[in-house]
């Protein structure tokens, strides 16, 4: 069976361009149902986040109309209490990615908040980019490549890529109040050669050993290749 790192931001808020701290952490659909998913498999999840900071999940990713239903906000509380590796998270400096079969990246805000400025989860990154291991990254999470950049280029530079859109930015209300937007500067900054589906809808794009989701309903999606890349 496989072990498999999940690099979780430990932020709990994104400071807005008016100065507002936003309430946010990891949305909890895009932890929980690939957790279940690989944990039901039989692999192991270990959790790293900046500074060993207990992450914590947007309140908002936790509402039944975000959630598919009272049973299933109930249904993704449930996995997230019972993930005691979300009570111990190792640091991301002190991560050796040779112990990892993969590496998955869940979103929600937190990540637009650290890991696009955290130098560790810079280095991890490109290291596992340079690898043949799997490098799976979802929603807002792809954020963190903004993190490998040195002189101003990344190695992510020409791959291709998805993650959450402006559109689906706009859609939850927080473009006009962004400092900046995810799609934009994966383009601008990074060097992605981006894409998407429709808005809400699965959306998956693999590229050599990275693999990128767009939005959280693209989750269960990478859950299900990563299942079969471990296989």
């Amino acid at each position: 069976m496989a072990t498999v790192l999940f690099m979780v931001s430990g932020a709990t808020y994104w400071v807005l361009k008016d100065g507002t701290r936003y309430a946010t952490g990891f949305w909890a659909e895009e932890f929980a149902k690939p957790y279940k998913a690989l944990t039901d498999a039989g692999h192991a999840v270990v959790v790293a986040t900046p500074g060993g900071t207990t992450p914590n999940v947007d309140m908002m990713s936790l509402r039944p109309s975000m959630a598919g239903g009272e049973q299933g906000a109930l249904d993704l509380e449930s996995i997230i209490r019972d993930a005691e590796v979300m009570r111990r998270p190792l640091k991301l400096s002190d991560v050796r990615l040779e112990d990892y079969d993969a590496v998955y990246l869940p979103g929600g805000h937190g990540p637009m908040s650290d890991l696009a400025f955290d130098a560790d989860a810079g280095r991890l990154l490109t290291a596992q980019l340079g690898s043949v291991a799997p490098l799976f990254i979802v929603c807002h999470a792809p954020a963190a490549m903004l993190a490998t950049r040195i002189h101003g280029v990344s190695p992510f530079a020409g791959y291709r890529v998805t993650g959450f859109s402006n559109e689906e930015e706009e859609g939850v209300g927080l473009a006009p109040r962004a400092p900046w937007l995810l799609e934009t500067d994966l383009k601008d900054k990074v060097g992605v050669q981006y894409s998407r589906g429709p808005v809400w809808e699965p959306y998956m794009v693999e590229d050599r050993n990275l693999v990128t989701g767009q939005n959280p309903a693209s989750a269960e999606v990478l859950a299900d290749r990563l299942l079969k890349v471990l296989a």
